[in-house]
């Protein structure tokens, strides 16, 4: 409990507390309505009075379920992560496990864009963020200290999170403006080609002229990236005091 009698966590607190007739609505449902609504709308829409709106009720009836505003967006983070879809354990190989770890979080990032403005460190620990926090340290769980878990993964959440808020910032503004990123690179060709004449730039020639990376599509980029990531944790990992990994099977000798 927090001072003054405050609770710490909407995790803390009942869903119904002592008798009294049975609730109208559930927590779930205050969440569902919400999600649906930032999806649809921002997050800024999600408010209080629209989610009574959409379930047919009082505003300040939800305050019985959902006592903040701050309780809110932690039901609406720890929902979604529910789409994450991770097993309850790892599977024993800790590359693919952590592929499917961040193959998912960027995907349930882009289909709720309005995470990336939630994304907090000091977030309360909710049943389906403990589920994904279990999952990705346990990949990890190969024989090296903990926080040296806590580094790896950081450096892999590192890359998602600015990945993905990149992909997000482009879809809003080709849905403002229309500038695609290919109509930015056409647009500024003219410009381009000027600073490779001047031959003053030759680091950004070559990424102008033989860089294959900005012509991916974004699925490629991103796998590209990550599977630079994770050879660098699987580097890391036998410096760090984890066993070495078994070797991959030989072809048999020909007959």
């Amino acid at each position: 409990m927090a001072q003054g009698g405050e609770h710490a966590s909407i995790w803390t607190v009942p869903e119904r507390q002592g008798r009294g007739p049975r609730p109208a609505y559930s927590r779930a449902q205050i969440t569902e309505a919400a999600v649906r609504i930032a999806d649809a709308e921002g997050l800024e829409a999600a408010s209080m009075r629209r989610i009574a709106a959409d379930l047919g009720t009082g505003a300040m009836s939800l305050y019985r379920y959902v006592p903040s505003r701050d309780d809110l967006v932690e039901l609406m983070v720890d929902h979604v992560l529910l789409e994450t879809g991770v097993p309850e354990r790892p599977s024993g190989d800790w590359r693919a496990d952590l592929t499917l770890v961040a193959e998912n979080t960027r995907r349930v990032w882009r289909a709720h864009p309005w995470l990336a403005a939630l994304w907090r460190p000091r977030a309360t620990f909710g049943p389906n963020r403990l589920r994904l926090l279990e999952f990705a340290f346990g990949a990890l769980d190969v024989g090296i200290p903990i926080d040296e878990i806590f580094v790896l993964l950081d450096m892999l959440n590192g890359y998602v999170e600015r990945v993905v808020r990149g992909e997000i910032e482009w879809s809003r503004e080709a849905r403002q403006s229309g500038m695609t990123p290919e109509r930015w690179m056409m647009e500024n060709a003219g410009h381009v080609r000027e600073l490779l004449g001047t031959g003053r730039y030759p680091m950004f020639e070559r990424i102008v002229l033989d860089a294959r990376l900005p012509h991916m599509s974004e699925e490629e980029q991103f796998r590209y990236g990550l599977d630079r990531v994770l050879d660098c944790i699987g580097r890391a990992l036998p410096a760090l005091g984890a066993p070495p990994s078994d070797p991959p099977p030989s072809d048999p000798p020909p007959a």
